[in-house]
């Protein structure tokens, strides 16, 4: 059976691509990155939560010492009664490359050879490192210091059009959690909420 290295966060996107996995027939191990963020517990919750029940159990890695001090809305959660966030304050330097550098060693680490992540065409923290072209460059990166191959399956997807293939695979759409801001519910008006209730309202799923 093949096998595949699945980045979890308990979201629609990556959740969307362990069910299109397990649909494939592939043995797939989650793992998780706590990295500090506010809602660490709820998506480590929801991973355990949303996830097919076919893949292996979840790992937990704590990269959080990484982060510590960072003023990202992402660390640092909002009042929202009072205060807005802003895609600015969503910013982590260089996150998403430690991602997949850390992905990338557990698989070797396991003798996994592909890793695979839910990320889409959406980059609302506009880091460098969230961007199609980024996701293009690492193949020709990992090819040369190593055999672990990335796959972001939605990189040129819309959040949309994932939200109709999660309809047709039957995720549970409803229980997956995305929210930027809260740490403990989903608040609606940060950008990940409001790209997800448009893209559920034009996939005609609400």
């Amino acid at each position: 059976m093949k096998k595949a290295l699945l980045m979890a966060s308990g979201g629609l996107d990556s959740t969307t691509v362990g069910y299109q996995l397990v649909a494939k027939g592939v043995e797939v191990v989650p793992i998780f990155f706590d990295y500090g963020q506010h809602c660490a517990a709820l998506e480590w919750e929801k991973v355990n939560e949303v996830l097919p029940s076919e893949m292996l159990p979840p790992e937990r890695f704590n990269i959080s010492d990484i982060f510590r001090g960072s003023q990202s809305r992402l660390i640092r959660e909002a009042d929202l009664w009072t205060e807005e966030v802003k895609d600015d304050d969503l910013y982590i330097p260089y996150r998403t490359m430690l991602f997949f550098a850390a992905a990338a060693a557990r698989a070797q680490t396991k003798g996994i050879l592909d890793v695979y992540t839910g990320f889409i065409n959406s980059n609302h923290a506009k880091e460098i490192d969230c961007t199609a072209a980024f996701m293009n460059s690492l193949d020709g990166l990992t090819s040369t210091v190593g055999s672990v191959r990335f796959h972001s399956p939605f990189r040129y997807s819309s959040k949309s059009e994932v939200a109709i293939v999660a309809a047709t695979l039957g995720v549970p759409i409803g229980r997956t959690y995305s929210c930027q801001a809260a740490a403990h519910f989903p608040c609606g008006a940060c950008p990940n909420c409001v790209e997800r209730l448009n893209a559920l309202s034009e996939a005609g799923l609400v």
